[in-house]
């Protein structure tokens, strides 16, 4: 008995180990961008158009751009992952092609961004003429997150009990009636996990935007979804590597925005669900 109690402590302690090298690291790089980057944010850094080649100004179509990203890729990943993983999880049944779509799809997730950037330029802004805008962009990224999004949504199906399902076919509602009323409201959490996750690495992707929407400079708001746009992380790449004799707070400023503005979109996501998980 006192073996095991050791063992258990033991045990906890590789934990506790394992989560600081995890956390520590994280809390060091954001006390490093707020520290170094504080000092550049103001009204006219956050609302303002860039001037002088990026030189002046403020950095504010770069954080609507960033923004309509966004906003444009979960639009479309969100609904064709849903229903692709309900297709794989509640009509599919296991046999070869379900296995060669379950293989490719962990495949996908494992893909560098760079390979979805080349793929989006050769396929959306060279092949389907959509040129370098809005709508290629947000494509790439939503094709880039459909793996996660599938996975997290087929997990989440996965979760909710047989009983429910059983219990509605005994009531005589067909499998579409049961997954809309019995399963979807129960793994909604689940989704929206995955629609977070996917906002996180949307916001902060670099790769997949230069091939495909971003721009080096443009002082003015996009009016469509065949315009280009400034994206925060391809600005701080800029910013840092391109441009010389910027301050150095700027360079954090920037980055701290998109930690901001990533942050912020999180929370949104997590209050949604946290709000209708209690409602159920």
């Amino acid at each position: 008995m006192k073996n095991e109690v050791v063992k258990e402590k033991i045990g906890f302690g590789v934990l506790l180990l394992a989560t600081l090298l995890v956390v520590i690291p994280v809390l060091l790089i954001i006390w490093l961008i707020l520290s170094k980057g504080w000092s550049a944010l103001s009204w006219e850094f956050l609302f303002t158009m860039p001037r002088d080649g990026m030189r002046a100004g403020g950095i504010f179509p770069a954080i609507i751009g960033t923004f309509y990203l966004v906003i444009a890729s979960i639009a479309f990943s969100l609904p064709i992952g849903v229903l692709a993983a309900i297709y794989l999880s509640e009509y599919a049944g296991d046999n070869l092609l379900t296995r060669i779509i379950n293989l490719a799809i962990i495949n996908l997730a494992g893909v560098s961004s760079v390979v979805f950037g080349l793929f989006g330029l050769s396929l959306f802004v060279i092949f389907l003429r959509f040129g370098v805008s809005i709508i290629s962009g947000a494509l790439t990224l939503g094709i880039m997150t459909l793996p996660v999004i599938i996975t997290t949504t087929r997990e989440a199906l996965r979760a909710v009990p047989k009983s429910y399902r059983e219990v509605s076919f005994s009531l005589g509602a067909s499998r579409w009636q049961t997954i809309r009323h019995s399963v979807l409201p129960f793994a909604l959490p689940g989704i929206l996990t995955g629609a977070i996750l996917s906002v996180g690495r949307v916001a902060g992707e670099t790769a997949p935007i230069l091939f495909t929407v971003a721009a080096f400079y443009l002082p003015k708001l996009p009016h469509s979804l065949s315009d280009q746009v400034m994206a925060l992380p391809y600005h701080l790449y800029i910013v840092t590597t391109q441009i010389p004799y910027i301050p150095e707070n700027v360079r954090f400023g920037t980055a701290l925005v998109l930690v901001g503005l990533v942050l912020i979109m999180n929370i949104v996501a997590v209050i949604i669900r946290s709000k209708y998980r209690r409602r159920r």
